[in-house]
């Protein structure tokens, strides 16, 4: 049997992405049958954002923890969390979780490298655009990571707390989202990572970026369902 999922669930929409994510890579790898378990557990989103606001990783790490354990009570034996700014309390979530993390970031740097990629735009809230949530590890890689100018970049952590993180997004907002890749891609971005677990509510089939997207909450459940099934 393929190993049983754990998501850790910080933005509800993020989390419900991630868990339809999981389960259409499954169908894709497996086919019908055999698929993980998957089971999901939240502490309230509101706790997060206000540990968030007050730069108070040892709650966040202590919250995405909690989650941890009770998912490995009812038999969870690996756990995600798809939230993107909520990957730096991952490392103090791991001291002391009964079951093992899996992280996005080295998914997504592998993915753009993988690809010879140089230059990548990246867009999500303030903190993953102007923070070292990508930076780091992309630039181990040797990828440059080029964040939105002040004003997009306000736009877009305004939509993201705004809009995406209730399950919304205006047209107009998507406007806003797409202009500033452009404005990514005229600086010499040659792709995009879209760093917001709430993206695709956004940036879709309906509404295409106009680079090509890495979108971390996809390549986090596929690397997932590949490790569950190993």
């Amino acid at each position: 049997m393929p190993k049983h999922i754990g998501i850790v669930a910080v933005s509800p929409e993020g989390a419900a992405l991630c868990y339809r994510d999981i389960l259409r890579h499954a169908s894709h790898i497996l086919g019908d049958t055999g698929h993980p378990r998957v089971s999901l557990h939240n502490e309230p989103f509101e706790l997060y954002i206000a540990a968030l606001m007050r730069d108070d990783w040892h709650t966040i790490g202590d919250l995405l923890r909690t989650s941890a354990q009770k998912l490995a009570a009812i038999g969870a034996q690996i756990c995600i969390t798809p939230d993107n700014v909520m990957q730096h309390g991952v490392h103090l979530a791991e001291h002391g979780s009964p079951i093992p993390w899996i992280t996005m970031t080295n998914l997504v740097a592998d993915a753009v490298a993988n690809d010879g990629r140089k230059v990548v735009g990246l867009i999500g809230t303030k903190m993953v655009m102007f923070g070292s949530t990508y930076q780091t590890m992309l630039g181990l890689k040797g990828v440059k990571v080029l964040a939105p100018n002040a004003e997009d970049a306000e736009n877009i952590d305004s939509i993201i707390f705004g809009e995406l993180v209730h399950g919304q997004c205006r047209d107009a907002s998507r406007t806003l989202i797409v202009d500033a890749i452009k404005r990514l891609a005229d600086r010499g971005a040659e792709a995009v990572i879209l760093g917001s677990s709430e993206a695709p509510l956004a940036i879709n089939a309906d509404c295409p970026s106009p680079l090509p997207a890495y979108d971390p909450v996809s390549l986090l459940a596929e690397g997932t369902v590949k490790l569950a099934i190993a």
